[in-house]
């Protein structure tokens, strides 16, 4: 028997609709011959009764001293009530299912709460529960540890659990329904003609992803692209095949429309600030002190340049006065450009090609955006500039390397 791993976010279990649709879904996959499991994160978003932010504003409400492993138990509720919600409606459609806590289905973390990692899987009662013909319907978002001590896995916890239980049980694929018909080219709500792609690789999805894409979680990715198990990302909302992402655009190895196409998707972060630090003369010293004085106080640092003149990076705007202070308290000569947004070309064409760069500012130019800051990897080209040319860099930049509908499948 195939396995299907299907994974439900909270928008996708929120209302008696969506719930529906998640039932239409399961039952379409048991009718294409495939043994299901339902990963559901907790209902709905932070206001939502169940949801895992209206349970954090509860303890911040109540006391706000309550420990982590304390945390974990509340926040493990979430899914809980989730999966049982659907447990009932299934049944009450006439279809065989289980519930199971992560704990239950083998998911056994370290006990770092309310971030913990997976260690292992030992999936054992999850088959025996599809060898008797039921939909597993599991909480995600959670697991134990060895001593059975009940832990959460922090954001994207969710994705993590459903691809960490497909490559356990080596499943056909793992399904991620959400809210839009797979990776768009660029973000909807920015770019109008923007468009989900057939096809992407792990590498590209990673990229799009910590780049702020928020589909799926990077760390869910990598975990299916160990054992190269693909990755389905759909809607919740349509029958839409969606995006799938395997190694190589097609699990058959067969060379695929991606293959002649340079640049996957743009993608954007706002809301971060350009630190630039400049060295004193016979200062070599300078990028350890600052780097080292960042970790000290869990400053995360982002897009770093490095050069004899100083160094320079970015943090999240909500942090850039603190770092100001720790700088300047240092003696040291600090700059901060305030309010700045990271916009990022994905794709793993762009290795080896030249000329990429090239029409990035081109495109930038054009619409009189200043680039503060450059860098690129194989597969992503970063460029930061001021917020508030945001939303034109982006549609520029979509404009610019013909990824409307049209021109990408023509």
């Amino acid at each position: 028997m195939q396995i299907r791993v299907q994974k439900y976010g909270g928008t996708s279990v929120a209302t008696p609709e969506m719930r529906l649709r998640v039932i239409h879904h399961i039952r379409q996959a048991r009718e294409e011959g495939c043994g299901v499991v339902a990963v559901v994160s907790a209902m709905g978003r932070k206001g939502d009764p169940y949801a895992t932010d209206t349970f954090l504003e509860w303890i911040q409400q109540n006391g706000e001293s309550l420990p982590a492993r304390e945390q974990d138990l509340l926040l493990s509720c979430g899914e809980i009530i989730s999966a049982s919600t659907l447990s009932s409606l299934l049944h009450n459609e006439g279809i065989p299912n289980t519930v199971l806590t992560g704990g239950q289905a083998g998911i056994i973390t370290n006990n770092d709460y309310n971030n913990a990692q997976i260690l292992t899987i030992h999936p054992k009662r999850v088959k025996e529960e599809l060898a008797k013909g039921k939909v597993v319907v599991l909480a995600g978002f959670q697991g134990r540890t060895s001593e059975g001590e009940i832990t959460t896995l922090g954001r994207g916890g969710s994705d993590t659990t459903a691809t960490a239980l497909g490559v356990a049980l080596d499943a056909e694929s793992v399904d991620i329904f959400t809210d839009v018909e797979g990776i768009m080219t660029a973000d909807p709500r920015i770019v109008e003609d923007a468009f989900p792609l057939e096809s992407v690789t792990y590498s590209e999805i990673c990229n799009l992803a910590f780049q702020g894409a928020k589909v799926i979680h990077p760390r869910a990715v990598e975990l299916a692209m160990q054992t190269n198990v693909p990755i389905r990302v759909r809607s919740t909302k349509s029958d839409h095949p969606g995006t799938l992402v395997t190694s190589t655009h097609d699990r058959n190895g067969v060379a695929g429309e991606v293959h002649d196409r340079l640049i996957t998707g743009i993608t954007q972060m706002p809301n971060v600030t350009q630190v630039k630090v400049k060295a004193r003369e016979g200062q070599y010293d300078l990028q350890l002190r600052v780097f080292k004085a960042m970790a000290e106080n869990g400053i995360s640092v982002d897009f770093i340049n490095i050069n004899p003149s100083g160094v320079a990076y970015t943090v999240y705007d909500h942090v850039a006065d603190r770092a100001e202070e720790i700088l300047k308290s240092m003696d040291l000569d600090v700059e901060l450009y305030r309010h700045c947004s990271k916009v990022a070309v994905v794709g793993a064409g762009i290795a080896g090609v030249p000329g990429v760069m090239s029409k990035i500012a081109e495109a930038l130019t054009q619409e009189d955006i200043q680039i503060l800051q450059s860098a690129d990897s194989h597969t992503t080209i970063w460029a930061l500039i001021r917020g508030d040319d945001m939303v034109k860099a982006v549609r520029a930049l979509h404009r610019k390397f013909n990824l409307n509908k049209n021109h990408v499948h023509s």
